[in-house]
């Protein structure tokens, strides 16, 4: 399927909450309860999330089948690294929240959308979030070491830069 990729808004509100309870049972269901639990992403997050621009949708054949927030750093949980480094000390984009109805390419789509706004990105995500893993390190992504969220709880954190050709 061809995604294309635009701003939420309010009134996707619905979908964008379905969306989240069918990646949190689908994580619970796959060894990960705990990296959103039963709550996460907040409605509120959210809710700030599409207030400041930063919260996206991911649409094919007109409907919503994946949503993500994408932030330009400095991220505050990302100050602080254990166990590696940042590869980089550049300005930065970010991606939180990814995630999508099991509708396949959804994180390659995402993944296009961020690095043609941005040379230089970061994403964290749960020890146990397997499937997630896979894909950043797919799409180039390294693991750089561990973060601690804004509730303390570790997350393997990664960052990815554009090569530029010589």
């Amino acid at each position: 399927m061809e995604y294309t990729i635009r701003p939420a808004l309010q009134e996707d509100m619905d979908r964008i909450l379905e969306i989240y309870a069918s990646a949190r049972a689908f994580m619970a269901a796959r060894g990960n309860p705990g990296q959103w639990g039963t709550t996460r992403p907040s409605k509120e997050r959210l809710e700030a999330d599409i207030e400041a621009g930063d919260l996206y949708v991911v649409l094919g054949r007109g409907e919503i089948h994946g949503v993500f927030a994408f932030l330009t750093g400095p991220d505050p949980t990302y100050q602080r690294i254990y166990g590696g480094a940042w590869r980089y000390d550049l300005p930065y984009g970010v991606l939180h929240r990814v995630a999508g109805d099991g509708s396949g390419g959804i994180f390659r789509a995402i993944f296009a959308f961020a690095s043609a706004r941005s040379g230089y990105l970061r994403i964290d995500t749960h020890r146990d979030n397997l499937p997630m893993r896979r894909a950043v390190q797919r799409a180039g992504f390294r693991e750089c070491g561990v973060i601690l969220t804004d509730d303390g709880t570790p997350r393997l954190a990664y960052d990815w830069r554009k090569e530029f050709a010589e």
